[in-house]
């Protein structure tokens, strides 16, 4: 079966910097889309981050210019690297990811368990 196993979460100050890992296992055949979302307690959850297979990103607006998401296709892997992080960005994130399993012909929307991140002085 196919799963998502996030990783890098934890406790910064405003300012400081995290890496969050996703690593999806299982029998798939192909990623379609793999990205990041998340959600603070009280609140929907919302994208932050995402990248296709031809290496299109796409982000909110809220992490423009200080989030950075990657992929590594070989490892079917997703990365963000979160700089000059804020209080607002505290959030449980989840990786997500759009695949096609072996055992399909078509794609389906998995998320991982999620991982907390908590900026806080």
């Amino acid at each position: 079966q196919v799963q998502l196993v996030e990783s890098g979460g934890g406790l910064v100050q405003p300012g400081g910097s995290l890496r969050l890992s996703c690593a999806a296992s299982g029998s798939i055949f192909r990623i379609n889309a793999m990205g990041w979302y998340r959600q603070a307690p009280g609140k929907q959850r919302d994208l932050v981050a995402t990248v296709i297979s031809g290496g299109i990103t796409n982000y909110a607006d809220s992490v423009k210019g200080r989030f950075t998401i990657s992929r590594d296709n070989a490892k079917n892997t997703v990365y963000l690297q979160m700089n000059s992080l804020k209080p607002e960005d505290t959030a449980v994130y989840y990786c997500n990811a759009d695949l096609v399993p072996s055992t399909s012909h078509f794609s389906q929307t998995y998320w991982g368990q999620g991982t907390q991140v908590t900026v806080s002085s």
